[in-house]
Order: structure tokens, then sequence, then C-alpha cells
């Protein structure tokens, strides 16, 4: 058993990672295949009740990868942790099957009391570098957060989440980057083209919102005049150009 989850971790990593050259450069060179095989046993030791040799067993586990995850964390198959410096993976994360997790992650916990207060990652979920994944709520199948998002409640399977907090991108142009993305094999960095932060994204459109009114206003101005009409004097118009500048 542990060496068919070995031979699948080393088959997903030379997938998806283009500096993958051999199997044998895979199973000496990455530390998230170390990582993941050390905290199989350390995991087994936790749910037979053997809980210090298990956090001892992590511990060493750190100290030779760089990669955190407490032996009582649920790790499903072909996860893979690419560079992986820096990665923390709490008590109770749980992690689905064929999850890519980038160095500095923090799948961490918010309360103080020992009920479940990690993450659940379900199935192909991508976490870019740097993002923290913060309380006991559930990422969706597919899910993407983008590098140094800070994600502190759920998010919908399938969706893009960025920023600080985070919010999500849900938006069909951004569905059909991210099918093209599968069709490639999966969105590295969990990066899409359409990635823009969603509230930056919203002020784009009010400010071109109001320039078209502006612009519309100036029109029925100029045919009241035409009329014999007296209107007050405008107020500045936008500069949505520069607005939109500022906004970037």
């Amino acid at each position: 058993m542990a060496f068919e989850r070995l031979r699948e971790d080393i088959a997903t990593i030379m997938e998806k990672d283009p500096a993958a050259r051999s199997a044998l450069e895979v199973l000496l060179c990455y530390p998230g295949v170390h990582a993941l095989a050390i905290h199989r046993l350390s995991h087994w030791l936790w749910r037979m009740g053997f809980t210090v040799p298990a956090r001892w067993l992590s511990s060493l586990g750190r100290w030779l990868t760089g990669i955190e995850v407490h032996p009582g964390a649920t790790v499903g198959r072909r996860v893979f942790i690419d560079h992986g410096m820096g990665v923390v993976i709490g008590e109770t994360a749980e992690i689905g099957d064929d999850c890519t997790i980038y160095q500095g992650v923090t799948l961490g916990g918010t309360a103080l009391n020992r009920a479940k207060r990690h993450p659940t990652l379900e199935q192909g979920v991508v976490v870019g570098a740097g993002a923290k994944v913060l309380g006991p709520f559930t990422v969706g199948a597919g899910a993407r957060i983008g590098s140094n998002s800070v994600v502190i409640k759920a998010v919908p399977a399938g969706a893009t989440a960025v920023g600080i907090p985070a919010r999500y991108i849900l938006e069909d142009d951004d569905r059909r980057r991210e099918e093209q993305a599968a069709r490639m094999g999966f969105s590295a960095y969990a990066v899409t083209q359409g990635a823009n932060d969603p509230l930056a994204a919203a002020l784009h459109r009010l400010i071109d919102h109001v320039a078209e009114q502006d612009r519309q206003i100036e029109q029925l101005q100029q045919v009241v005049k035409r009329l014999g009409g007296c209107c007050d004097e405008q107020v500045e118009p936008l500069d949505a150009g520069k607005l939109n500048r500022m906004v970037d």
C-alpha cells in the first residue's frame, strides 16, 4: 500500500511539474514526496494512540523537509506539495485527492478548542504560494486560491479566491479559463488570466457606469440649451481613466 501511494505521488509530480525529468529525480529531490511519506507513518502512529512518537516523527519531517504536517491531519491520494518550504498543515485539516499546495501555504485554525478548527480542501483544489486558509470551513472541489490570498470563509466549488481577505470569482469567462486549464492539466499557482480582484473589477464597472451617465447628462443639457432652457453649471466631469488607473 505504501509503495502504491509513493508511485502515485511520483506519477502525479511527473504529470504536473515540467521540471521533473525522471522518477528517480522526483524520489530523491522532491521534499513534498518525503514529507507525505513521513506523514503517512506519523498519521498511522497518531491513529494508534502513539501521539508522542507521532509528533516526534512529524517534527523530524519538518526538520528534514521544511514542511510541517501535523500527524492528525488527513491527506488524500495524489496530493502534490510543490517546493513546500514553509507549508503548515494543522491537526484537523483535511486534504482531498489530487490537491496541489505550493510553498508558504498555511492551513490553519482560528479557534482554541479541540474541535474541528482547520479547513477542509475537497478534491482538486489548488492553493497558490503564500496563501493562508484559516478556519474550519470547506474549500469546494476544483477551487483555486491565488498566491498570498487570505481565505477566512468557505469557497464555492470551482471558484477562484483572490485578495486579502479573499473574494471569489465565479464569472462565465473565468469558468471557461478554468475549463481550458483543466484540459491542460491544472492551473499552476492557482493563476488564471482572469484572476483580477473582484472588488477592483466591481469598481471598474461602477466608474465606467458613472462616466457613461455623465456623458448622457451632458448630451441632455446640450439639447435643453438648444431648446432655450437654462441648465445649472455642470460639476467637474469624472476622469474615468485616472480613476481606473488608481484602482488597478
